[in-house]
């Protein structure tokens, strides 16, 4: 059926990073999910209504939030796919991040709401009528809401979309939900118990679980996640492949939303080579790692020297320096400057995010380690901090 459906409506539907088409897949899934969520609503209510069950009524509006959701990821699609304007340079992709959080909020709404609905009918219980309605209503919900978690489940991953993972989580809980209410209603029938407000409450735990998780994967890339390894795989591949770039550092993506990212870093170049053919194949990488990865690249070159034997044995000297330091420690754009009294050692070493120690620390302890050498050595050191 999913297949079925983004081949009638979606042009173009596997170049899933053009802005244009993912409107069309958001625009999908939120007309199914408000047209499919309404009518749910409507058979749970009257159903509900009918027997007397909060569950069942809790449930029903449950199915409202869950099309208000829909409406929210709708909006959101079309808002992300705008172009870039004066204001926004980088595009609008992040608002199918936020139209994610937007329902996740929603969610967490929903399991409090039923969670305090739950809780005065433990205290204070009522009988519940059981009629067919709910028989037939609540498992044609639970197929639908079945089939609604797979199609967005299927569109989040194709799409890696963080707002319809949400929206797949959101009818899981509902299957859920919808699950225990109907085995509420049976027991209630057929033992004489009255489970109503204790399934309740565990439907809104499960609500707000489902909740927590769908807020936690969309704050992430608002927050700044670190990238796909494989993105940082593929970007030092094809950077490394020409013969003429020695080494890369100090790369750094920016994620502006899906199909959205930009990418800077230092490539390291025969400071005697010719720039202007250097150039040129620094520009031939840049494009061609936008059009392989979908990454736009920023790239920075540094000359450094390459067959001088004093700079080589002074960067391996340094080399087993830091490993002494922290097996870790990574260092680039090393050079040497030599005056009358002292050579002048000056490099960059990346700190590790997680190491026990401070960056002015590991300054000095280098610094004391370089002027422990043998000869007039002093070490001109920038800590750097990884952003992969």
């Amino acid at each position: 059926m999913t297949e079925l459906l983004t081949r009638l409506f979606i042009r173009d539907r596997d170049n899933v990073q053009d802005p244009a088409v993912r409107r069309q897949y958001g625009t999908l899934s939120g007309l199914c999910g408000i047209c499919l969520n309404i009518l749910l609503f409507l058979g749970k209510f009257i159903a509900g209504t009918v027997s007397g069950s909060i569950a069942i009524t809790a449930d029903a509006f449950n199915n409202l939030s869950d099309a208000g959701s829909s409406v929210v990821t709708l909006i959101g699609f079309r808002l992300a796919g705008q172009k870039p304007d004066r204001h926004h340079p980088f595009g609008h992709g992040r608002m199918e991040y936020l139209s994610g959080l937007a329902v996740s909020v929603v969610i967490l709404l929903m399991g409090l709401e039923l969670g305090k609905t739950s809780l005065e009918k433990i205290l204070s219980p009522a009988p519940v009528e059981f009629t067919l309605l709910p028989l037939i209503i609540l498992p044609v919900s639970i197929l639908v809401k079945g089939w609604m978690y797979l199609f967005n489940r299927k569109l989040s991953k194709k799409l890696h979309s963080a707002a319809m993972q949400a929206t797949a989580a959101d009818s899981l809980s509902d299957m859920v939900s919808t699950g225990v209410v109907l085995l509420g209603s049976l027991a209630g029938h057929f033992f004489n118990i009255q489970p109503d407000g204790w399934l309740g409450m565990l439907v809104a735990v499960f609500i707000l679980y489902t909740g927590y998780n769908a807020m936690k994967d969309t704050i992430d890339p608002l927050l700044g996640r670190a990238p796909d390894p494989e993105l940082v795989a593929g970007i030092r591949r094809l950077v490394l492949a020409p013969p003429e770039i020695l080494g890369l550092h100090d790369l750094i993506v920016h994620d502006y939303g899906p199909g959205r990212l930009f990418a800077s870093l230092h490539a390291e170049v025969d400071r005697t080579g010719d720039m202007s053919a250097l150039h040129d194949v620094i520009d031939k990488v840049e494009r061609e790692v936008q059009e392989t990865l979908g990454c736009e690249l920023c790239i920075h070159m540094d000359p450094i020297a390459v067959g001088d034997r004093k700079t080589a044995e002074c960067r391996t000297t340094v080399a087993n320096l830091l490993a002494g330091i922290d097996p870790r420690l990574t260092m680039h754009d090393f050079r040497i400057t030599s005056g009358p009294d002292h050579t002048n050692l000056i490099f960059d070493v990346v700190r590790p995010l997680d190491a026990g120690y401070s960056s002015a620390e590991l300054e000095d302890r280098i610094m004391q380690a370089v002027a422990a050498l043998p000869g007039s050595y002093y070490a001109v050191v920038t800590v750097d901090t990884p952003r992969i």
